[in-house]
């Protein structure tokens, strides 16, 4: 049978509901995503010391938003495969490494980015 698509507010109303539930899933099932969020509570007012610019705000702020949506992507991905079966399988396990190189990926574009920030706002002028 198909079943027919919300559209509109209702369309909005539960898609912000499944957002919520997924947020709640991974604050309750993974650790890591708690500590990243830990970390966010420190960076979100550190990067409104730090930007000097509009642009440089958004760059440092998204960057540790994107660490979260990649966590939460990277346990989806997860979540699918020990789903799927307990055994092991090639393609099971480059699946989940490749989740967790897309954080480690963007946990190091994270700080290469404030890196650069605070270089150009002089925080590294004592040592060049």
């Amino acid at each position: 049978m198909h079943q027919i698509k919300k559209t509109g507010l209702k369309r909005f109303y539960f898609a912000t509901k499944y957002s919520v539930q997924g947020l709640k899933a991974a604050w309750q099932e993974e650790p890591a995503f708690r500590y990243e969020v830990a970390a966010l509570v420190v960076m979100v007012p550190a990067a409104f010391w730090l930007a000097e610019s509009g642009i440089q705000l958004a760059l440092l702020l998204a960057c540790c938003f994107m660490v979260l949506a990649f966590e939460i992507v990277n346990s989806a991905i997860e979540a699918v495969v020990d789903r799927w079966g307990p055994e092991y399988h090639e393609l099971a396990g480059r699946a989940k490494d490749m989740g967790s190189a897309a954080v480690f990926l963007m946990l190091h574009m994270t700080w290469v980015i404030w890196a650069c920030i605070a270089y150009d706002n002089g925080l590294f002028s004592f040592i060049f």
